[in-house]
């Protein structure tokens, strides 16, 4: 059965940058469970996997345009030094969780003075080319779950 949009689909993973340097993994924990084309995934890892089979690998390259996105200037914003976390001193390069209405937003701190720290809200994979191997390792078709 080939998978197509609509279907549930659960895979095994490992996401690497281009130097080969792993980001993600489904390795030791639960493989991916999804609705192929529902939009809760990058579109390029979305669109990879529409065609294949169960018990199919592959390999896809997904560039910044389909996974992340390109970072955005104005997902940098100077915050107050005194909003900060207390007890610890911020340092260019720190990661931080912020707490939006939306949900927690990572946010790494690229700039420290003595009255603000400047965030960068972006992706931290914003801007990066991805690599993933996948494997299929069980799908549901829409129309198999309507006949059940």
């Amino acid at each position: 059965m080939v998978i197509k949009q609509g279907d549930k689909i659960k895979v095994e993973y490992t996401g690497t940058l281009e130097d080969g340097k792993v980001f993600d993994s489904s390795k030791g924990k639960a493989p991916l469970e999804f609705e192929v084309g529902a939009g809760k995934i990058i579109p390029g890892f979305d669109k990879a996997v529409v065609g294949m089979k169960k018990g199919e690998e592959k390999e896809i390259t997904i560039k910044p345009e389909n996974a992340y996105g390109q970072p955005r200037k104005e997902l940098k914003k100077d915050f107050p030094k005194s909003s900060m976390p207390k007890g610890q001193e911020p340092k260019e390069g720190m990661g931080l969780v912020l707490n939006s209405p939306q949900g927690k937003i990572p946010a790494r701190i690229v700039k420290v003075s003595d009255d603000k720290v400047t965030l960068d809200l972006n992706h931290p994979l914003a801007g990066k080319t991805l690599k993933f191997k996948i494997k299929v390792v069980d799908v549901e078709s829409e129309s198999e779950s309507e006949s059940k």
